[in-house]
This record gives structure tokens, C-alpha cells and sequence, in this order.
């Protein structure tokens, strides 16, 4: 009896799982939920917005912030940011005081993508033809934008509500490119090409293989794509969207792959707003090989990183130790895939 209790239970036991593409770690706490829960609770956010909303900059017709005036468009649009992150026509040049202050000049083109004319829909909640001409635009801007030849990285991200700092309801998404590899996808990059290097196989390739296999993270496929929660989630609904073929970047979605990754993102993003019955916030982004990067090392995928935790109003925060130490997450990812699993993929508001 003694013997089975020293037994290493990923379910009962605290412990570390790393994340094999960028080689970083993360602490599972899988009874943590247990505790009590006296921190910040915040309020829900609305559910119910107008169609349209004559103080919105993103809805059609509409002035924006910078002058401009949005045309009457019946399905996406998009238009370069007015606020830009970055700018295509940076002073170049480099600081270098010593060793320890260095800075270099970034160009950057940063768009804006409305998903839709209408103020109050989100993903989950639009037609299926309409997520369809979502992602056949993120395909386009990624060819236009990867064409231009001083941009090293595509970047196609959304942050969705207030709690995670989305200025605007109306739907849409930023595209960014950038002159040089962002940190997380230099990271994810590096790890890819040594996998490939050392094994002859894609990282994504053979992760997938494992995952389909086991089965007790996966959430639910579709003919061309998994939906899971990876093993070295570090978000407690954390999801990570896989082509089931090997695709390195948006330039290899045809038609069909097209069409497939649009209903899978509805049906996961309709389970997200299933999981407490409101709009979940969360932030989702693309990663794709880099301009110049190795098609047979990088496999695109999506990560999905809503923060909830016990409820729509309740939050994970990255604090404390996992500022200044380890990510750490409260369930483990076979718990919250489970979760997800079970869920409708029908929404809760259309009964």
C-alpha cells in the first residue's frame, strides 16, 4: 500500500511539464481549485450590444479616430492601423552604448481586420460563410504582406474583450508585420528547426501523431484539424489549433483547408462562450513560418489563451511566482480538455 502512494499521478501531484516549442517550463497544480476564493471578481461584460453603434470607429460609415471614414462594407475589412505600433518607414540605425544598452530600428505594417459589418456579433455568434471570408482574408493579407521584402514575420492576433484589453466590442483582429522575428516565434522557430534537424520530422507533425493517439487532450476534430489543450498548457482553457496535414504557413490553406479551419474555429470559439454561458475573453493568434523561414520545419497552428478560471468572472492571473519564477497553471490540461469536450457545439443563446 505504502508503494502505490509514491506512485507520480499527473492528476494528484504538483509537477513540471515543458513546452517543446519554445523549451520553456510550466508548474501543474492540479489541486489548487481546492482552495478558497476571497481575489478579484469582475463583472461580466454585456452580451447584448446594438447592431449598430453610431460612436463605434469600426462600424461601417463611421469616422475613425484619425479622420478617415469607413466605407459602407458588406463582409471584412481592412485598412491600415492609425495608431500603428510600428511604422514601414522607421529612421534606421542602431544604438549600441556597451554590452548592456543596445537598440536597433523595426519596421512595421500594422492593419486592422473587421470581421464583419455588424457591431454585436463575435466569431462564435457569426454565419459560417461569414468566418469563411474571415480566414480567406487573413490568407490574402499574409500572401500581400509576406511579399514585400524587407518583412520577416506575419503576425494575425485578436484580443477579445475588455479583460484583455480590447478597446472595442466590434469584431476584428490586427495584422502586424514586422521586420524582424518576434520573440515567441524566434523561440518557436529555433526549437522547430533543431527538431527537424535532429529527428527529420516536423515538431507539429509528430506532437499531433501522439495527441490523436491518446485522445485524452483533444476536444473535438474535424476532417482537416484538431482542436486540444496542449500537455504544457500554461492558461486553464488554453487550446491549441492544428492542421491535421503538414502546412507551414497561410499561403498553403486551399479552399477546403479554408473552409474547414473557419467552421473549426467556430465550433471551439462557440464552446468557449458554452463553458460559463458568456462571451469568453481571450486572446488568439496565428503562428506561421516566417518569410524566409523553413517550410518543412514550421507547421502553423493557432494558440487560443483565454484567462477564466472558476467562472466568466473570475480570472488567472500571472503574478507573484509566475512573474518572477515558473508559469503555473490550477487544473491540468486533461482536466480542461475534458471540460471543453463536453460541451455543445450549438451556443447557449440560440437555446
Amino acid at each position: 500500500m505504502g508503494a502505490l502512494m509514491n506512485v507520480f499521478d499527473l492528476q494528484l501531484h504538483p509537477h513540471k511539464r515543458r513546452n517543446p516549442l519554445t523549451g520553456q517550463w510550466v508548474i501543474v497544480s492540479p489541486r489548487r481549485l481546492d482552495r478558497p476564493w476571497r481575489g478579484q471578481t469582475l463583472d461580466p461584460e454585456p452580451d447584448i450590444l446594438p447592431r449598430y453603434d453610431p460612436t463605434c470607429y469600426l462600424c461601417p460609415g463611421n469616422p475613425r479616430a484619425g479622420g478617415a471614414v469607413n466605407p459602407p462594407y458588406p463582409g471584412t475589412f481592412v485598412f491600415d492601423n492609425d495608431f500603428p505600433g510600428l511604422r514601414p518607414d522607421p529612421t534606421s540605425g542602431r544604438y549600441l552604448g556597451n554590452d548592456l544598452f543596445e537598440a536597433r530600428s523595426e519596421r512595421g505594417l500594422c492593419r486592422v481586420l473587421c470581421f464583419d459589418p455588424r457591431h454585436d456579433l463575435t466569431l462564435p455568434k457569426m454565419e459560417p460563410e461569414s468566418v469563411v471570408g474571415v480566414v480567406t482574408a487573413w490568407v490574402r493579407q499574409s500572401v500581400e504582406l509576406n511579399a514585400v521584402p524587407w518583412v520577416g514575420y506575419v503576425q494575425i492576433f485578436e484580443n477579445r474583450g475588455a479583460m484583455m484589453g480590447c478597446s472595442n466590442p466590434h469584431p476584428h483582429c490586427q495584422i502586424w508585420a514586422t521586420e524582424t522575428l518576434p520573440d515567441e516565434v524566434e523561440k518557436e522557430d529555433r526549437r522547430q528547426s533543431e527538431f527537424l534537424d535532429r529527428h527529420g520530422d516536423c515538431l507539429l507533425c509528430r506532437y499531433l501523431e501522439h495527441e490523436r493517439r491518446s485522445g485524452e487532450r483533444v476536444v473535438f476534430e474535424t476532417s482537416e484539424h484538431v482542436v486540444l489543450v496542449p500537455f504544457w498548457a500554461v492558461w486553464p482553457y488554453e487550446t491549441l489549433v492544428l492542421p491535421k496535414a503538414h502546412v507551414a504557413g497561410f499561403s498553403g490553406l486551399n479552399e477546403r483547408r479554408v473552409r474547414d479551419l473557419a467552421d473549426c474555429l467556430r465550433r471551439l470559439t462557440i464552446r468557449y462562450d458554452n463553458l460559463f454561458q458568456s462571451s469568453l475573453p481571450y486572446s488568439m493568434g496565428f503562428h506561421q513560418a516566417p518569410s524566409a523561414g523553413n517550410q518543412a520545419a514550421w507547421h502553423l497552428h493557432a494558440h487560443f489563451y483565454p484567462p477564466s478560471l472558476r467562472s466568466a468572472t473570475i480570472r488567472k492571473y500571472m503574478v507573484g511566482f509566475e512573474m518572477l519564477g515558473t508559469p503555473q497553471r490550477d487544473i491540468s490540461a486533461e482536466t480542461a480538455a475534458a471540460r471543453l469536450r463536453e460541451l455543445s457545439d450549438r451556443h447557449y443563446m440560440h437555446g
